[in-house]
């Protein structure tokens, strides 16, 4: 029989850590059943029948977000046989709050105090054994980034699964509270699982809906249990759920007096505090995020060591693309397949096709891996949750919750769970233009894009990516005021409240298995969509009509993607890449963004050209057919128009709703398409690539409406607004 133990804890508290540290590289990663919360599993090391679940990090079992929910679900139909509940040693206060709440739910707790460390090097004291009587189940202190203590802390949880039983419920409530809550119980006795009859009984006195759902109470049960609370409402002079919240405070207050001696603290600031009043600063907090994204942009994306910058990333993508898949792989097997005589289709399928397509991709690997792993370093010393507070004060200027935030950042690695994150958003306004904004950021499989425009045009130019970034976040930002000012969308943003986690140097091992798990899950997709698509691409831009013949043509022009492509390339002329090959790398980009990259590996690689002796003819040949001003405009549209068909699903699902799905998606390609046009028409007239034409006339008024959309008074400023009659005040 297998053990299973729940990791539960509040957000920040190094719940993640210490899964990491425990269960190594034994884990399982999904979505809860039903629902887009990721899901984390594994086994214990060194004990095979172990499972470790890693539960949402939540403050608490109420069902007030989807992690709250998922997590009290899986304790109650689930039953783990044990719950390890870490708590941020420096913060105990508010993390027993969730300790008192998984206590009362009857399975055995083991109480993990980390961050043990610190609490040393404040001088603090914690003593587990009067904090263990207090709250009746065992405590150990850990520091899970050191790896001290975590060990003994899995065993303790083991030993109190095998024993089966929870402690001695603590006496958190006092009085009429208690009073009430027994005759609860009392009420419900054989209706629930004897094990969880207290914490039924606390939900039932708070009036939790989704409990009152589930035990389906006659009416005269519910009636009698609403008396008792009223009768205690009544006494207490207070809602039954703020008396419950009062209380357990009111409890914790005391565990903590008795088990916990703070050192006397001189009123100074800690070092966060102190960086934080320069990187949060009002006037410099946004200067700081652009030098750190322009930093970590020229690391990643920027010119390579090898032409005179510093930036790692190129260096070994121009490796990549210039030896393995430049000389080695093509070279290497270009010669195995003619010496076993292969047919001549074959050979170009292979070659032109498979080899150049996800190749053009896969050379990207490396860019993207850098860009991932610093992009992990960020999140781990908790710079990205400054960047979500420096975010909110900008985003509620223009309408947006900073909760959108969120989504945002979570989108700059994928789409698709940039669009599930949405759903901590309450509210339903906030929420679906959220869903409707979130794929403008950049996501990383966006990147090689970025990466073939600024090698091909702009000399590996780290700019174009940081340019990138920020032309995302001004289309989510524009993209909130406008909407802010329809019927649809008006009223004012959900509140932000959010935990800043105090600096400290990064756990390696969560920053290169989180670089691992985003670079692996980029890597997979070129080898399944981007292989499929490629093949596909090869053979209709191979085959087609030539000489009155069908067959393999030595034309492109003559294929039948060509014949496809061209009817429909009149579209984008007027951004200025109006070939049939633009075309069909935007389509597919639909597929997966990745798309665009192997698309121009398989048209351009067509023919079997020369190779050159770098490898990179392939960036010489895009670059031949645009101008710098046509492939950024390509790039922008590429970047805000509909993501791929992953991330769309998603829009899907989360909408629940077809028709503001269709909205959500024509919205995209609208605001994508008249960006293009008007970078490319309006930008042509300045430079002087381009004369005045019908089209520069449709882009500035495209501009001045724009414009127009953005200052216009907003009639709907007071609909949510609560009027009341003064006159009737006694």
């Amino acid at each position: 029989m297998s053990i299973k133990i729940a990791l539960a804890g509040n957000p920040n508290c190094g719940k993640t850590t210490l899964f990491n540290n425990l269960t190594g590289s034994n884990q399982y990663v999904g979505n809860w059943p039903g629902v887009t919360v990721e899901k984390k599993e594994g086994k214990l090391k060194g004990e095979k029948d172990v499972i470790i679940q890693d539960l949402p990090g939540i403050y608490s079992l109420s069902p007030y977000t989807l992690e709250e929910v998922v997590s009290r679900t899986y304790l109650v139909k689930e039953k783990p046989d044990a719950i390890l509940n870490i708590i941020d040693g420096t913060n105990i206060e508010r993390n027993l709050y969730l300790t008192t709440q998984l206590i009362e739910l009857g399975i055995p707790v083991v109480m993990a105090v980390n961050m043990i460390d610190l609490v040393r090097k404040n001088g603090d004291k914690i003593d587990l054994k009067k904090l263990s009587a207090e709250l009746g189940c065992q405590a150990v202190e850990i520091s899970a980034l050191k790896g001290e203590g975590t060990e003994a802390a899995a065993k303790a949880a083991m030993a109190a699964a095998k024993a089966g039983k929870g402690g001695e419920l603590p006496h958190v409530f006092t009085g009429s509270v208690e009073h009430a809550i027994a005759h609860i119980e009392e009420s419900i006795q054989g209706k629930v699982d004897d094990r969880f009859l207290r914490w039924y009984a606390v939900k039932l006195f708070e009036r939790d809906d989704k409990v009152m759902d589930e035990l389906k109470l006659s009416s005269d049960l519910i009636a009698h249990i609403d008396q008792h609370i009223k009768d205690c409402e009544a006494e207490m002079d207070d809602d039954a759920e703020s008396i419950i919240t009062n209380q357990r405070y009111a409890y914790i207050n005391g565990v903590v007096d008795k088990a916990v001696k703070k050192k006397a603290r001189v009123e100074h600031l800690t070092v966060s505090d102190k960086v934080d009043q320069i990187v949060t600063n009002r006037v410099l907090a946004l200067p700081i995020f652009a030098v750190i994204m322009y930093l970590m942009y020229s690391l990643s994306m920027g010119t390579s060591i090898a032409d005179g910058g510093w930036a790692i990333g190129t260096f070994a993508t121009d490796w990549t693309n210039d030896v393995l898949f430049g000389e080695i792989v093509p070279d290497a097997l270009g010669g195995f397949l003619e010496s076993i005589g292969v047919a001549g289709w074959l050979y170009g399928l292979i070659m032109d096709g498979i080899v150049a397509g996800v190749g053009a991709v896969l050379g990207f690997v490396p860019q993207m891996l850098v860009l991932f792993f610093l992009l992990s370093i960020l999140e781990d010393i908790g710079y990205m949750s400054r960047v979500a507070f420096i975010m909110d004060r900008i985003f509620r200027k223009f309408g947006l919750s900073g909760k959108s935030f969120i989504p945002v950042l979570v989108g700059t690695g994928c789409g698709v769970p940039g669009v599930m994150a949405s759903r901590t958003i309450e509210n339903e306004r906030d929420r679906r233009m959220t869903i409707m904004t979130t794929c403008f950021i950049p996501c990383g499989a966006k990147m090689p894009i970025i990466g073939l425009i600024a090698g091909a045009m702009f000399g590996g130019s780290s700019l174009v990516a940081v340019s990138a970034y920020f032309i995302g976040m001004a289309a989510i930002i524009c993209s909130g005021i406008i909407l802010k000012k329809t019927k649809a969308f008006a009223g004012d943003p959900a509140p932000f409240v959010m935990e800043l986690p105090a600096y400290h140097i990064p756990a390696w091992g969560n920053v290169f298995r989180a670089t691992w798990e985003r670079g692996w899950s980029f890597i997979k997709r070129a080898g399944s969509v981007i292989l499929a698509a490629t093949v596909v691409l090869w053979f209709l831009q191979g085959f087609g009509f030539e000489n009155g013949a069908f067959g393999m043509v030595e034309d492109q022009d003559n294929s039948v993607l060509a014949a496809i492509a061209t009817k429909v390339a009149w579209i984008f002329a007027p951004l200025g890449f109006g070939n049939w090959k633009a075309t069909v790398a935007s389509v597919s980009g639909l597929i997966a963004k990745e798309n665009v990259v192997g698309t121009f590996g398989v048209l351009y690689h067509f023919g079997g050209e020369e190779l050159s002796e770098n490898g990179d003819e392939i960036w010489n040949l895009v670059a031949a057919d645009y101008t710098a001003l046509s492939a950024y405009a390509f790039m922008i549209f590429n970047l805000l128009c509909a993501p791929c068909f992953a991330a769309m699903g998603a829009i899907k699902r989360e909408m629940n709703n077809g028709k503001w799905t269709a909205f959500a998606i024509g919205y995209m390609c609208a605001l994508a398409y008249c960006s293009a046009l008007v970078v490319y028409q309006l930008g042509g007239i300045i430079t002087g690539e381009l004369s005045f034409n019908f089209f520069t006339i449709v882009a500035a008024v495209i501009l001045v409406a724009f414009i127009y959309l953005m200052v216009r008074p907003n009639k709907y400023v007071n609909d949510n607004e609560v009027k009341i009659d003064v006159s009737k005040i006694k």
